[in-house]
């Protein structure tokens, strides 16, 4: 029976370090150097693979440098050895819901995630905080960020400040790049190949934020930069240009696994189909456009022929399809030629609400999206929807609009998407998810990650938000406030669509130290030390705790079902239909172990998993070492290969 301890490689989150070096290895393995310090890259040699035979100068490389960078990228890389614990009793239908709510550091978080979400985020969104030089509280430590991030949020007495970014330094960007570079580059590993991210900036930070996108998923994968119109006007009192506008920037991980992008017409759109003909019945009204190519300078010669009028006279033009289209268009009653109001003759074809078949099947239209975000919710609506929803206004700042993300929903996602923002704030990408599954009964996810940020009733900035959570007798951090948007989302819904089935809820994970004792030898006292060390779990921790820290370093989903059963006086668990199945009792005696194993193995048959299941043990449950040998075996005699102890 393998035991796992706090150094072992599934006590961490992935190692991406050794993955890159795992994949260097299959596809260049001439140009990585071993020595006793580990690995490092014969850049000649690389130069060579990639035909480049010319030595460039490092210092004037092209791209965005700033100083801390390469601390920045280690952090990426730097393994987390913390866990998430659920919290059943913050959550709203626990049993029921697939949505997440995780408080915690979001460096942290997104490196617990990757083994369990990798590849399986189609959107995310995140509104991250702008670089006005006091704005962000991030506890990035290079040695123990779990310790850092528990003393920042008042979990452990630290005396920690809660700003990382002072007056001095924050508008020199370097401490905001540093925050924001290992973040998204961890976050790209969690998208899908088809997956997108948008990212809201200002102008203050919008050049950076795209160099250091470009260095991350390859400036070939910038998929657009939008524009979005915030305010509706005002700014009288602006020295220079009155700023109604903030950009969002949207990378694809991989622009060429990007299906077109299309999104659903608006009730606006639709207005303008209001003609009926024969096809109404299965493709509905229409709309009609000129069927001229209006491209003189770009004549094409399969498109250029003559069209012949009602009365004869023949109507030569640029068109937008072939002959041979428009002949079979024009049977079928698709395209129509008529005068105008000035008695002119004029080719048109017909646009239908619908695409259909013979069938009587039907697909409502589509449109690109566009650019220019003129038309979506704008920064007031956002404070408006909070303000409601909590009855009372000023409890966050500029919080972003549903609509807003709604809109980005509603062409970046399928309907059975994950959604992810690690940056969550008031929750309005939660919102924005539940409203779009009832617009279109869609069963789309979603994942929040939110910094448990201290809210202090002293600072003029932070009363109103802390006597919010005052009043509600919950902890005074922003996470709460997240919180109780969620459960106020859920229940407004209820109330207005009471027959709504749809997923509402959330489970509450928060970030900790990770349930397994680490060595801490204390050198007058080895004997009390060796003793101590004996149970390798932490006293104050539940076997539901332990459970959870089994499923994200075994890379399950955290939303996996769980079923449980009785098997020789102790509670067995089967995760995933079989795929993991725990039995963390603290006692199992020599007499258990038989009539256990045997339980264990039926059930396992019952369930036939597709593929391997791992079983899991609490080390030391085991009365000695035969108990533990002889429950190992019969498992793995049984063909339940993967017997581990915690």
């Amino acid at each position: 029976m393998k035991k796992i301890h706090v150094d072992s490689a599934e006590a961490h989150s992935a190692d991406l370090v050794a993955e890159n070096i795992s994949q260097l290895k299959g596809l260049f393995p001439e140009i990585l150097i071993e020595s006793t310090n580990g690995f490092s890259v014969n850049v000649d040699v690389l130069n060579a693979l990639i035909g480049n035979h010319v030595v460039t100068d490092v210092d004037e490389k092209y791209g965005l440098n700033w100083h801390g960078k390469r601390r920045a990228r280690q952090l990426a890389l730097t393994p987390s050895t913390g866990t998430l614990r659920p919290c059943p009793g913050e959550s709203l239908a626990w049993d029921q819901t697939e949505n997440l709510m995780i408080e915690g550091d979001n460096l942290e978080v997104l490196k617990l995630l990757q083994k369990s979400y990798a590849g399986k985020i189609k959107l995310i969104y995140i509104d991250p905080p702008y670089n006005t030089g006091r704005d962000f509280v991030y506890p990035d430590n290079f040695q123990d960020n779990i310790k850092n991030y528990l003393g920042l949020t008042g979990q452990i007495d630290e005396g920690r400040p809660i700003s990382s970014n002072t007056e001095a330094s924050g508008r020199f960007h370097t401490d905001w790049l540093s925050m924001l570079y290992p973040r998204i580059k961890l976050a790209r590993n969690l998208l899908k190949d088809d997956g997108l991210i948008f990212i809201s900036i200002d102008d203050g930070e919008f050049a950076n934020l795209r160099k250091l996108c470009d260095e991350i998923f390859g400036e070939e994968n910038c998929v657009q930069e939008l524009v979005w119109k915030r305010h509706a006007g005002g700014g009288n009192d602006s020295k220079y240009f009155a700023t109604d506008h903030e950009y969002v920037i949207v990378y694809a991980k991989s622009k060429d696994s990007i299906a077109r992008l299309r999104m659903p017409l608006s009730e606006e759109d639709k207005k303008d189909y209001v003609y009926k003909d024969d096809h109404h019945e299965i493709l509905g009204p229409h709309k009609t456009k000129s069927f001229s190519r209006m491209r003189p300078d770009d004549p094409r010669p399969t498109l250029t022929y003559g069209i012949k009028a009602p009365d004869g006279t023949l109507l030569n033009d640029t068109w937008k399809w072939e002959q041979s289209r428009f002949l079979e268009a024009l049977a079928e009653n698709k395209v129509q030629i008529r005068k105008d109001r000035n008695g002119k003759w004029q080719v048109e074809y017909k646009i239908y609400l619908y695409s259909g078949d013979d069938d009587g099947e039907q697909e409502e239209k589509t449109k690109v999206p566009r650019s220019l975000l003129l038309d979506v919710e704008r920064n007031s609506e956002g404070k408006r929807q909070l303000a409601s929803l909590l009855g009372t206004d000023n409890v966050f700042n500029n919080p972003k609009p549903v609509g807003l993300i709604r809109h980005f929903l509603s062409f970046g996602t399928d309907n059975d998407s994950i959604v992810l923002d690690f940056f969550a704030g008031s929750g309005s990408t939660a919102q924005a998810v539940i409203e779009q599954n009832l617009s279109d009964d869609g069963s789309r996810r979603f994942v929040l990650v939110q910094l448990p940020e201290p809210l202090d009733s002293a600072a003029k900035e932070q009363q109103v938000a802390a006597k919010y959570c005052e009043k509600l007798h919950k902890p005074k951090n922003i996470a709460e406030i997240t919180k109780e948007r969620l459960r106020r989302v859920a229940k407004k819904i209820k109330a207005d669509k009471p027959k709504y089935s749809g997923d509402v809820g959330f489970r509450v994970f928060k970030l900790d130290s990770t349930n397994i004792i680490e060595w801490e030898p204390i050198p007058e006292d080895l004997k009390g030390s060796l003793q101590l060390s004996i149970e390798h779990l932490k006293g104050d921790r539940s076997e539901v705790d332990i459970l959870y820290e089994v499923l994200l370093k075994l890379g399950l989903d955290l939303c996996v079902p769980i079923d449980k059963r009785t098997i020789s006086g102790k509670e067995v668990c089967s995760v995933g239909g079989g795929v993991l199945m725990t039995c963390l009792d603290p006692k199992i005696s020599r007499a258990d172990v038989e009539p256990l194993a045997q339980g264990i193995v039926a059930w396992h048959k019952e369930l036939a998993p597709a593929g391997d299941t791992n079983c899991v043990f609490r080390d030391s449950a085991f009365v000695d070492d035969v108990a533990k040998s002889n429950l190992a075996a019969i498992l793995e005699q049984s063909g339940i290969q993967k017997v581990r102890s915690l």
